[in-house]
C-alpha cells in the first residue's frame, strides 16, 4: 500500500555551502548512489548536510555533519539563511528514502569559511563514508552539476550566499 506523503512530517536537517579562500564552493559526491567511484563526472553531487539530533542547535549540528562527512573541523560560520528550505521527495521515493517516515526535509542552510588546506578534508574519517569524491567549483555552477530533485533549493541557495562568492 502506498505511503500518503501528507501523513508524514519533514525531517529537520542542516546544510553547508562551503566556501574556500577563492570564493568556490565545495561539492561532494555520495558514495552510496549510481556513478559513485567513477570519473569525476558521473555521480550524484551535494553540499554536505545532515540531520538535527533530537535538541541539537543547528549551528552545532552543520559543523557536526561537517566533520563527520569531510573528516575536518577547519571552518567557521559567516552566516545563516533567515528561513527554514524545505522540500519533497520525489514520489518514487517516498516510504523509501529517510528511512521511510519522512515526506521530505526542512533544512537550515549556513555558509561557512573552509581555514584549513586540502589535506585537512578526510572523506574516510567516519565510517561508512558519506563520499567518495569531493572538489571546489564555482558557486554559479552548482545548480548544473548532478544535484537531481535538490537543484531548486541550490538555486536559492547560490542568489543567498552569492556575496560569500569572494575571495577573500
Amino acid at each position: 500500500m502506498p505511503v500518503d506523503p501528507n501523513t508524514l512530517p519533514y525531517r529537520p536537517n542542516v546544510g553547508a555551502l562551503i566556501f574556500n579562500a577563492e570564493g568556490q564552493v565545495l561539492i561532494a559526491r555520495r558514495s552510496d548512489m549510481p556513478g559513485a567511484g567513477g570519473p569525476l563526472s558521473q555521480g550524484t553531487w551535494q553540499c554536505p548536510q545532515g540531520g538535527i539530533d533530537e535538541g541539537e542547535d543547528p549551528r552545532t549540528a552543520v559543523l557536526r555533519e561537517v566533520g563527520e562527512e569531510l573528516g575536518t573541523s577547519h571552518v567557521h560560520i559567516l552566516a545563516e539563511h533567515p528561513e527554514w528550505i524545505a522540500y519533497d521527495l520525489p514520489a518514487a521515493l517516498i516510504g523509501h528514502a529517510l528511512g521511510g517516515r519522512y515526506r521530505g526535509q526542512t533544512q537550515k542552510w549556513f555558509a561557512l569559511r573552509f581555514t584549513g588546506t586540502e589535506a585537512d578534508i578526510q572523506l574516510d574519517s567516519h565510517l561508512p563514508a558519506e563520499f567518495d569524491a569531493w572538489m571546489w567549483i564555482d558557486l554559479q555552477t552548482l545548480p548544473n552539476c548532478s544535484v537531481g530533485f535538490k537543484k531548486p533549493i541550490y538555486e536559492q541557495l547560490v542568489r543567498d550566499f552569492a556575496r560569500y562568492a569572494v575571495a577573500g
